[in-house]
């Protein structure tokens, strides 16, 4: 049984994309739409992995990072954070916030199927 991945991303075009590869792959995905439900959902399950858009103007991604990494139970769940190439700061942020990997949008969407099919077994 694959194993649920949880993505944080408010962008409609990486949405879609995220959600048509995942079909695809035959991986199930989750969207939610806010910090605290990420927090919530992460909680009541064990995500494969967490995909967190860092250019989301509503989700408060790097405090997302933040709070989940500063939850024992939460802790070993992987996260994945995405990125526009030009914004090494933001990169900065994550990876100080405890993300384990932040990878610019185009790896991300090259990547896109090798990563839920990895991280759904």
């Amino acid at each position: 049984m694959a194993r649920d991945i949880l993505a944080l991303v408010d962008d409609l075009f990486f949405s879609a994309k995220i959600g048509a590869t995942a079909q695809s792959c035959g991986v199930p995905v989750e969207f939610v739409a806010s910090r605290v439900a990420l927090i919530a959902k992460a909680h009541g399950q064990a995500p494969g992995l967490i995909i967190i858009d860092l250019n989301g103007s509503a989700t408060e991604p790097v405090e997302s990072i933040r709070d989940l990494k500063a939850l024992p139970e939460l802790r070993a769940t992987p996260l994945l954070a995405f990125f526009s190439h030009v914004q090494t700061d933001l990169r900065e942020r994550a990876m100080a916030a405890g993300c384990d990997t932040v990878i610019p949008r185009s790896l991300f969407s090259r990547d896109l199927a090798q990563i839920l099919t990895k991280h759904s077994q």
